[in-house]
């Protein structure tokens, strides 16, 4: 009756409460790149008793901090009384050297999804942070969200945030298929976009003022002053130099007629300068049947161009 007490009764779960103390206090480094810690044998004789279902994974609280995180164990060596934690895992809940922590035997799911976010990009430029990530995963038990772990990589201490964890808050990642996806760096800044300039508009007055100018100014219209004579007396009409001329009125159109054509003193269709210029003599059959054919009429010596033969003029009146 008195090993019931003592140890409480079979189905039980495990709750024991004992003083921490990191790692380096047994000369044992390598724990610190996992999530296990080291108990008193005594522990050991208490799970077995319980048929604790392996692995153990415990449940870690500090009740004055109100912080909770889940582990695994690697041995039972330690002194009665005591256990042995990773440092980083004393700094998740807030405890110091020889503060009390509660330990309760916990029995997770295993994980599906885990969600990670580096606290520096500095771990995003690593050669291979899959694979580094991996390495260090194995050393783990159980991952709880809210937590901080430490991967240790090429004398670097990496820490990353553990965001989200699927299907519960805490999950078990021994010997499971579990998908990782990597939130943006706690320092990751997005690169700035430049800045697009926006025209100012301005004010309705402003350009009125400004297209103001541009209305007032005349437009070049050529030729529309009024028309002046060489000898200084005034135009009697502007519209005299716009009428046809008699010569261009008097001569034929080529729809004419050569009968109704060659009523002037000149030939058909001939443009002949002077005014000495005879009439044309009757053309005979034979030349008009050269006519009808197209062929020149033959040329008299009266036809022939004579120069300043004409009327001469005086711009004085």
């Amino acid at each position: 009756m008195a090993f019931e007490q003592s140890y409480g009764r079979r189905g039980s779960s495990f709750t024991q409460s004992y003083r921490c103390y990191p790692a380096s206090f047994i000369e044992k480094p390598h724990l610190e790149k996992g999530d296990k810690i080291i108990m008193p044998p005594s522990a050991l004789d208490r799970l077995a008793f319980l048929h604790i279902e392996y692995p153990m994974l415990f449940e870690l609280s500090n009740p004055s901090a109100g912080r909770v995180t889940h582990c695994g164990v690697l041995e039972f060596v330690a002194d009665e009384g005591l256990i042995y934690l990773p440092y980083w895992m004393m700094e998740n809940m807030l405890l110091q050297e020889g503060d009390i922590v509660q330990v309760k035997n916990a029995s997770l799911s295993k994980g599906t999804f885990v969600k990670l976010q580096p606290h520096t990009k500095d771990f995003l430029d690593i050669s291979n942070p899959k694979v580094v990530l991996e390495t260090t995963l194995r050393s783990f038990s159980c991952l709880t969200t809210g937590d901080t772990i430490m991967v240790a990589y090429n004398n670097k201490k990496f820490y990353i945030d553990v965001v989200e964890t699927k299907p519960s808050s805490a999950v078990s990642i021994i010997e499971t298929d579990c998908e990782v996806d990597f939130a943006p760096p706690l320092d990751y800044k997005e690169p700035e976009k430049p800045a697009v300039s926006t025209p100012v508009k301005k004010p309705r007055a402003e350009e009125e003022v400004e297209d103001e100018p541009a209305k007032k100014t005349p437009k070049f219209s050529p030729f529309t002053g009024p028309g002046r004579r060489l000898d200084g007396k005034p135009s009697t009409s502007t519209d005299e130099a716009d009428k046809p001329s008699s010569s261009a009125a008097a001569q034929p159109h080529e729809s004419e007629t050569p009968s109704s054509s060659c009523k002037a003193p000149r030939y058909c269709g001939k443009l002949v300068f002077g005014s000495n210029a005879g009439p044309a003599p009757k053309p005979t059959p034979k030349a008009t049947k050269e006519v009808r054919s197209e062929e020149p009429p033959v040329k008299s010596e009266e036809s022939k161009f004579k120069a300043f033969t004409g009327k001469k003029y005086s711009l004085k009146s």
